[in-house]
C-alpha cells in the first residue's frame, strides 16, 4: 500500500469514529470516555490541533474544538453533556492521578 493511500484510509477512519462519537453516541459521556479509555471527544480535537500545528497551521483550541464537533464547543456541550456525577469524577481522579498529589 502506498502513503497516499494509506493516509486516505486513515482520514476516513477517523472521520468515521468522529462521526460515530458525535451523531451516533452523544449520550456518551467525554468523562466516562476518559475513565475507560484515556482520551475523549477533545482529545481528539486537540491532536488534531496538534498535528496542524506540526504543518504549519495555527489553530486555537476553540477553533479545532469547533471543526472536530461540527458547531461551537460550547453549543454541542449544551446539547449532549451532562455534568459529571460524584462517582464518575471520584473514577477520573483514581485514573488520572495528578503529578504531586498526595
Amino acid at each position: 500500500m502506498d502513503d497516499a493511500t494509506r493516509t486516505r484510509i486513515e482520514a476516513a477512519a477517523f472521520r468515521r469514529l468522529r462521526d460515530h462519537l458525535l451523531n451516533e453516541r452523544p449520550d456518551v459521556q467525554n468523562i466516562d470516555m476518559m475513565n475507560l479509555t484515556g482520551m475523549c471527544r477533545n482529545c481528539l480535537s486537540r491532536w488534531s490541533q496538534e498535528a496542524a500545528a506540526a504543518e504549519g497551521i495555527d489553530w486555537s483550541k476553540e477553533e479545532a474544538r469547533e471543526w472536530f464537533y461540527g458547531e461551537p464547543f460550547a453549543e454541542w456541550r449544551s446539547k449532549h453533556q451532562r455534568e459529571a456525577t460524584p462517582d464518575q469524577k471520584a473514577a477520573f481522579d483514581a485514573s488520572h492521578p495528578r503529578e504531586g498529589a498526595s
